[in-house]
């Protein structure tokens, strides 16, 4: 029986997921790509078609917020990761902290819930910053790895222990 198996059958009791501490790397760029290119999308159609690059925002909003409050694991980036390239790419051979991730997915939740805010009450310039903020963000996390935001998380519990 592999690591995920054992886990989560070892014990009797019912409590909560023991992976929910832990996170597949591979998971956390696949979902960052996935954001970026929803946040992309936004960015060019929210101009001229605004009731949908609002509702993909929106989703993205809720998306982040779910991540962030509730679970990595149940997100939609992971359920479609662990659907489709899971199999492909099997199970991970080391696990990452996952609050760091968490802390970033709800700085992203803060972010692009002010920019769906301002889209809606028709300030735009700064709508469009945040959502491109937010972009940004997440197509380095994507393509490089670098996650700014589990870096600050590091950085504020290294001065919250000093």
């Amino acid at each position: 029986m592999d690591y995920f198996s054992e886990s989560l059958v070892s014990g009797n009791a019912i409590g909560a997921c023991p992976l929910r501490a832990h996170v597949d790397r591979r998971l956390t760029r696949f979902s960052a790509g996935a954001t970026a290119g929803v946040l992309a999308v936004v960015l060019l159609i929210v101009d001229v078609a605004r009731p949908l690059g609002l509702g993909l925002l929106g989703s993205q909003v809720a998306v982040f917020a779910f991540t962030a409050f509730v679970s990595f694991h149940w997100s939609l980036w992971a359920r479609i990761y662990a659907r489709f390239i899971w199999p492909r790419v099997g199970a991970p051979t080391e696990l990452e902290d996952a609050r760091p991730h968490r802390f970033a997915q709800f700085i992203g939740f803060v972010i692009t819930a002010l920019a769906l805010t301002l889209f809606a009450v028709d300030v735009d310039v700064a709508g469009y910053g945040l959502t491109a903020l937010a972009c940004a963000l997440t197509a380095l996390n994507a393509s490089t790895g670098l996650c700014l935001g589990c870096k600050a998380y590091v950085l504020i519990r290294r001065t919250q222990s000093a």
